[in-house]
């Protein structure tokens, strides 16, 4: 393990920022990284974010050294090499399953957060239903993806991480989806992995 030291552009309620602090925790550097407050904003945006990704978009880091990083994927594989691995399986059949395990979610996410985004952002006379209506459906989609993909107890790599987060922030900013009340053995691969200590020191706040 590297002596790294990490400045990190942070917001509580981030899927993307708890994927990186849980992959931390997971690698014990998460006392290596400083946490830098922010006010991430699909509109207004904050221009502390941007001097460190020109998108203004959390998470986003600079290294010791100056090295900037972003977003997530990044981030995260980064913090792997300097614990000298972990997290990102080697070349090979589990890498491409936890590669595409964290994609998958990546892509519900942002599903997720063009709704959220449209309800917030937007004046309420400008919503779009069937654009609400279409990203509920690629949701749904990956949620019956991650239904028929379950990771193997044990399993904590950056798939399974990924997995949990965006659980964990759907249940905390849609709890009305019940997303994972059709699917009962996704929940309940959720509630295990949600007692790691890593997801408990991660969980999402206001």
């Amino acid at each position: 393990m590297t002596d790294m030291t990490m400045a990190l552009y942070w917001g509580s309620a981030s899927p993307f920022v708890r994927k990186v602090m849980a992959s931390a925790h997971e690698l014990g550097l998460a006392d290596r990284i400083e946490i830098l407050d922010s006010a991430a904003h699909p509109v207004e945006r904050d221009s502390r974010i941007q001097a460190f990704n020109p998108l203004a978009r959390v998470p986003a880091a600079r290294t010791g050294d100056g090295t900037l990083l972003y977003d997530s994927r990044v981030i995260c594989e980064y913090l792997d090499a300097q614990a000298g691995g972990g997290l990102f399986p080697a070349a090979g059949p589990q890498r491409w399953t936890a590669l595409r395990r964290q994609a998958l979610t990546d892509g519900l996410l942002e599903a997720a957060l063009l709704i959220r985004y449209e309800r917030l952002a937007r004046p309420e006379a400008l919503h779009w239903p069937s654009w609400l209506e279409k990203q509920q459906e690629k949701i749904d989609d990956a949620l019956d993806a991650m239904a028929s993909d379950i990771p193997a107890t044990g399993c904590h790599d950056i798939g399974a991480i990924s997995y949990a987060c965006a659980l964990g922030w759907l249940a905390f900013r849609f709890p009305e989806m019940g997303a994972t009340t059709r699917r009962p053995a996704l929940a309940s691969w959720h509630a295990a992995f949600e007692t790691r200590p890593a997801m408990v020191a991660t969980r999402p706040s206001a």
